[in-house]
């Protein structure tokens, strides 16, 4: 529909240059610019290649994403960005490019929440989201379970990871089975061929005593690492299909086995799945199965939608503009640890100098 709010979304808060514009609920365009083979060769993302290679492919991306959509830059309603959590300099560079296209198009600014943002990219595969929401969000930095009453305004963190995420442990594990970077995809397809009963690997945080909610897999991937050790000390192949099918299970049991729990104990009938582990084959398969069997409806995006992304940024903004949330300043910060309690960073209620800048820049600026 034309009376809904048109937005471009930004975001670079790790090795992804994602542009995404959305139209209400409709996604009218997606482009990616990724650097990750810049860093497969160091086993991890570095932030300073990461941070480069988002100065590059900025305004690319953003000319193909309008074209993509068929729209110029002059038909937007706003113009939303990354504001963290993520890698700082990474971040700072998604942000800047935000403000001076704001600026020079005379649009709202609107930083938001990473997190919040993995959420909200269901809207554009599943239509508007119940209230309250649950949502399991896993990928290599967060493993996280949140209630949301409303995406724009309150999130209520339930559970974390305390120390490694999910997709850490993936690549961990991958690289002790010398499979590459990044692990996720590659040990999913090991995994198909591997028997995920073979070797009875520990669950974290899963004791009658433990935090109900909370993640744990840096004592699996130790567990992991010690059982290839010890195979490959005794001279003997290490069985790969096998180990990546035994360590996923564990990982996608604990996922789903807390987050079921979760909507029990809120009494919501439904489960959104997000992040970049969730475009994990077994991970859809048995919290589909898990569902099913508690009477939960789940909700979980198409894989290219999970992994970062310029459309989930652009959700999140339109919604945003829909329910009138105020814009964000223009000293609008680049925050590394912005907490999932603050889906979007607004500026101040009363804004005057932000309101100037915009009549300045419809006429000055940007034809």
């Amino acid at each position: 529909m034309a009376d809904e709010p048109l937005v471009l979304g930004i975001e670079t808060s790790c090795d992804e240059t994602g542009v995404g514009i959305v139209r209400g609920h409709t996604l009218l365009a997606d482009a990616v610019a990724s650097s990750v083979d810049d860093h497969a060769r160091f086993g991890g993302v570095v932030p300073e290649i990461a941070s480069r290679a988002h100065l590059e492919a900025m305004v690319p991306t953003i000319q193909r994403a309008l074209k993509e959509a068929g729209i110029t830059a002059a038909d937007l309603d706003g113009i939303a960005v990354t504001a963290g959590p993520g890698l700082a300099g990474a971040l700072l560079v998604g942000v800047s490019a935000a403000k001076a296209y704001a600026y020079a198009l005379g649009k709202p600014l609107y930083g938001v929440n990473h997190l919040a943002s993995h959420i909200c990219v269901d809207q554009l595969e599943h239509g508007a989201l119940p209230e309250p929401t649950m949502a399991l969000l896993v990928s290599g930095g967060h493993s996280s379970l949140l209630l949301a009453p409303d995406i724009t305004a309150d999130v209520r963190p339930l559970g974390a990871t305390i120390d490694d995420a999910a997709g850490e442990a993936f690549d961990k594990v991958a690289r002790i089975l010398h499979l590459g970077f990044p692990g996720g995809p590659v040990i999913d397809r090991y995994a198909r061929d591997g028997d995920p009963t073979a070797i009875n690997f520990p669950r974290g945080l899963t004791g009658p005593r433990d935090a109900p909610y909370d993640f744990s897999f840096s004592g699996l991937k130790t567990a992991v690492a010690r059982w290839i050790e010890a195979k490959r000390s005794a001279g003997e192949d290490v069985p790969v299909a096998d180990v990546s099918a035994s360590f996923q299970e564990a990982v996608t049991d604990v996922l789903t086995r807390k987050a079921i729990r979760a909507c029990k104990d809120e009494g919501v009938d439904h489960l959104m799945i997000g992040g970049g582990v969730a475009a994990n084959s077994r991970l859809r398969a048995m919290a589909g199965e898990r569902c099913a069997d508690a009477g939960i409806t789940l909700r979980v995006p198409r894989p290219k939608l999970c992994t970062d992304n310029g459309a989930m940024v652009a959700a999140l903004g339109a919604e945003m503009v829909a329910r009138g949330r105020a814009a964000s300043a223009w000293d609008l910060p680049a925050d590394s640890s912005l907490p999932v309690t603050d889906p979007h960073v607004p500026g101040p209620a009363h804004d005057h100098d932000h309101d100037h800048v915009h009549e300045l820049s419809r006429k000055n600026l940007y034809p």
